[in-house]
């Protein structure tokens, strides 16, 4: 062959090539934009690091330090010498001892171990000075300049106090990049406004995984089997059990299930709202005319260990003076500490086979009323995936016990008052039997 047939072949098979190479170079992109492409609008986003319900307001004494934790990390709340509520690390930056034991004096954080004093400056968003009186070092001011509590933003809203926790606690809380709004996990965007309503209140503590309460609470149903015969509600037995028709809705902000009679004169029986990361709302009846909702926030302190504040809002019985009469608070409290102490078994056992791998596809099987429950379970596995919180503090087998031995304040892992509870409602009771017999008395 000639020199010029060779030089033909060459410059094809080049030409071949280029094309080939740019042909898949646009398969290449096409495959990456698919990989990119949005996510469904029915998926559910939301973070495990974020805004969490910590605490009520009035739970919150005047000069007194609230101290739990946050996977695992050790957690101060207090008010300043303005109101304005702090979140810290519960570490003293100049020895590394705890604050509890401490105090607040004149809106100052006082530590117990020497004496030191933080307080805050402006308008409080940054805690950068430190005083112990005793102190000789003739360093002392550019030592005070820098050093600084570590700390979390921190509001207070509609009675609620709300920490944004990502695991990493900085000493200027305007360096954080807050990813989601707060508005996302307030009651009043979903459905009802607080301002209607009454409510009463409990804190409880677990010894389970927390995300096996938050299970429990989006699984309705069970209630018929195991509160029947505690709550007071003709339509919820066991005896009485019926189906229903089931509606499940998604976004990105939450998932809701709503349980509907079959008979369509009822309406609807119940709707159940989860709101990550830890929220947890059930509305009785149709959320826009409801006359009574539930709001449950779940707090993860640590491995096996979880707290729940549990808000029960209504639209009756809201004369105060009634209410004391007839004990309404007292015989409230009563019947949630049955409720989930009722619970505690379940959520202990199912906690153990959880971390035993025992509660894999193969061993359990959902129905199709477990819709909400697999949908929460799928958001929750892709976010310990990307989110790692429990890495962010691990602890191991030789990590000091101090916070989980003093932790557990609240039933059902702490019946005390539980049975504070219910001493106040015999020493009621009494005094109302005992009125008419002293009129009867003072009559003879």
């Amino acid at each position: 062959m000639s020199n010029e047939g060779l030089k033909k072949i060459k410059e094809l098979k080049f030409a071949n090539k280029a094309t080939l190479n740019t042909e898949l170079k646009k398969n290449n992109e096409v495959k990456v934009k698919k990989e990119a492409s949005p996510r469904p609008s029915n998926q559910l986003e939301g973070s495990l690091l974020g805004w969490y319900s910590v605490l009520s307001s009035y739970s919150l004494n005047e000069n007194k330090l609230y101290s739990f934790s946050m996977f695992n990390e050790p957690l101060i709340i207090y008010r300043d010498n303005d109101s304005n509520i702090k979140c810290i690390k519960d570490l003293c930056p100049h020895r590394g001892s705890s604050f509890i034991g401490g105090e607040i004096k004149d809106g100052e954080l006082v530590c117990p171990y020497h004496g030191a004093r933080f307080s805050s400056k402006g308008n409080c968003t940054n805690i950068d000075r430190i005083t112990c009186n005793h102190i000789v070092d003739t360093n002392y001011d550019n030592y005070a300049k820098k050093i600084h509590l570590y700390q979390y933003p921190c509001i207070e809203r509609d009675g609620y106090i709300y920490i944004y926790y990502t695991g990493k606690a900085k000493t200027d809380i305007n360096e954080f990049n807050i990813e989601s709004k707060l508005e996302q996990t307030i009651p009043d965007t979903y459905g009802f406004n607080i301002s209607e309503y009454e409510h009463e209140e409990v804190t409880v503590d677990f010894k389970a995984d927390w995300v096996r309460i938050i299970e429990n609470h989006l699984d309705i149903l069970h209630i018929f089997w195991v509160h029947g015969e505690t709550i007071p509600d003709k339509d919820v037995s066991k005896n009485v059990i019926t189906s229903f028709d089931q509606e499940i809705i998604r976004d990105k902000y939450q998932i809701q299930s709503k349980y509907n009679h079959k008979d369509k004169d009822k309406g609807e029986f119940i709707t159940i709202k989860f709101i990550p990361p830890g929220r947890v709302m059930i509305y009785k009846g149709a959320p826009e005319t409801s006359r009574y909702v539930q709001v449950l926030d779940h707090i993860p302190l640590a491995q096996n260990r979880a707290r729940v504040i549990v808000r029960h809002y209504r639209k009756f019985l809201k004369n105060k003076l009634l209410n004391r009469i007839i004990m309404f608070r007292q015989l409230q409290h009563k019947l949630f500490y049955q409720v989930f102490k009722e619970d505690y078994l379940i959520l202990r056992t199912q906690t153990f086979n959880h971390q035993m791998g025992y509660i894999e596809k193969d061993n359990v099987k959902l129905l199709g009323e477990d819709k909400m429950v697999q949908y929460y379970w799928d958001w929750l596995q892709n976010a310990f995936i990307r989110d790692k919180p429990w890495e962010l503090h691990p602890t191991t087998k030789n990590t000091n016990s101090i916070h989980e031995d003093m932790g557990m304040l609240y039933p059902p892992e702490n019946p005390s008052l539980a049975i504070k509870n219910m001493r106040s409602i015999r020493m009621n009771t009494l005094i109302r039997a005992l009125i008419p017999i002293g009129f009867i008395i003072l009559l003879i």
